[in-house]
């Protein structure tokens, strides 16, 4: 079990202060019903303590969130690794699209045809086809053993698939910020994910008062001039209002704040958006290095058979608070929104405007198979536990504690002490309780 490697893989083995790390290339198939079909490139680092490369050591698979993030790039036995090494070899996958494996952007899916072939190739690219590539993956490791799996945020939701349909290949389930809900539309999750979106604006408004008059500015100036940003991302106040994306994480209300602070300067022209808040908004708007999450961010939630066209867009007119029109027009604050994606930024977004045809065709794509079976989750013998934060931006508390009472045997850690990326931002203790609570030593 100490890393087998595929025939013809690559294999670089380095190291880090408290980590040794193994690179494997594997190739799957596109189309895990046609196991001789066409093939992709998978990455995935393997990391293990110093001393502990050759022992037989249980394999722990990390199930990165997004979707379209590769797995976090390690910075030595830090964070969650640090305890994880204690006990597991851990394989950090990057998952189909993302990172190191077979990329899937505006460079490369034009490869593919044209915007319908484009569409087609990504629908295969949700948890169904990532816990396939993980089975495909387990063997050729661990020599058919069972391995545990973390799974955060989406990668709490690809692991709650793979418990509906693999438990045998699961020693233990781990998940943070991520068990979705089994049943709702994305029309449901988003009508959920508003009324938490305004909680954390006023969360921030009420650490940060200044910044409603900032908001208020930025705003207004936006509504006259819009901006663009470094590298041609069009700047509007739409855009400047999904900076919000950033209350939902560890600090994100404090870097949202000293983003704002310095969103101003004089000019000769007079006042100007400053190029450091410019260049600040870019760093976090652009889906240059994730554009699958823009592209699949509602398939990931169609499993009826429905379209999701645009669930974000629709149901935002339910709450006319998110309106910037009308709230400069009062007296009330400029709102932000979340991890929503809109229509509008596949024409903002200059990594998206050559994928807009595509992106149209997946948010009106039917046919979405089921992710979930509820029956067998309920049967779930697998030791399972999750780490539920209380009003999490991202996954909605009371959609995840539904899904805790379907899966027998899971047990929960409900906190508010994290937001949605404790697993990170907790150092190895997220991950030393959820071990715990699995194994039934707490």
């Amino acid at each position: 079990m100490g890393g087998t490697v595929p025939t013809g893989a690559k294999l670089t083995r380095y190291r880090q202060p408290g980590l040794v790390l193994t690179d494997h290339h594997f190739e799957v198939p596109l189309d895990h019903s046609d196991p001789g079909g066409e093939r992709i490139e998978l990455f995935a680092r393997e990391v293990v303590a110093p001393g502990k490369e050759e022992k037989e050591l249980p394999w722990l698979l990390y199930l990165e969130g997004g979707p379209g993030f590769g797995a976090r790039r390690p910075f030595g036995a830090t964070d969650w690794v640090k305890r994880a090494v204690q006990d597991y070899r851990v394989l950090l996958l990057d998952q189909r699209g993302t990172g190191r494996s077979s990329p899937a952007d505006r460079q490369t899916l034009p490869m593919r045809g044209d915007a319908q072939a484009q569409a087609d190739y990504l629908a295969r690219f949700r948890a169904d086809a990532i816990v396939q590539d993980c089975e495909w993956i387990r063997p050729r490791l661990t020599g058919g053993a069972p391995w545990a799996v973390l799974g955060q945020s989406f990668g709490g939701f690809c692991a709650v698939h793979y418990l509906s349909t693999a438990p045998e290949a699961l020693r233990t389930a781990l998940i943070t910020g991520g068990l979705p809900s089994l049943d709702a539309d994305a029309d449901e999750v988003y009508r959920a994910a508003y009324p938490r979106v305004v909680r954390k604006n006023a969360a921030h408004y009420a650490r940060y008062p200044q910044d409603a008059a900032t908001a208020r500015r930025i705003a207004a100036h936006l509504r006259e001039h819009p901006a663009e940003l470094p590298g041609g991302y069009r700047f509007t106040v739409e855009a400047f209002q999904s900076l919000g994306i950033l209350l939902g994480g560890s600090g994100g209300s404090h870097r949202l704040h000293y983003l704002l602070e310095h969103s101003f300067v004089r000019t000769p022209a007079g006042p100007h958006l400053s190029d450091a808040f410019l260049e600040g908004a870019r760093s976090v708007l652009s889906h240059a290095a994730n554009p699958l999450y823009a592209l699949l961010q509602e398939a990931i939630y169609a499993q009826d058979g429905s379209a999701t066209g645009w669930a974000a867009q629709r149901v935002r007119a339910e709450f006319p608070e998110f309106d910037a029109d009308r709230a400069l027009e009062s007296d009330e604050p400029v709102l932000f929104t979340g991890e929503m994606v809109y229509p509008w930024m596949l024409d903002a977004d200059p990594a998206l405007r050559p994928l807009r045809e595509t992106a149209e065709l997946l948010a009106g794509r039917t046919g979405w198979a089921p992710l979930y079976d509820p029956r067998r989750l309920a049967a779930n013998e697998v030791p399972t536990a999750a780490a539920v934060y209380h009003d999490d931006m991202y996954v909605d508390t009371g959609h995840a504690l539904d899904t805790a009472r379907t899966i027998g045997g899971l047990r929960t850690w409900v906190t508010d002490e994290f937001e949605h990326d404790g697993v990170r931002a907790g150092g190895p203790q997220v991950l030393d309780r959820l071990i715990a609570l699995a194994h039934g030593t707490i």
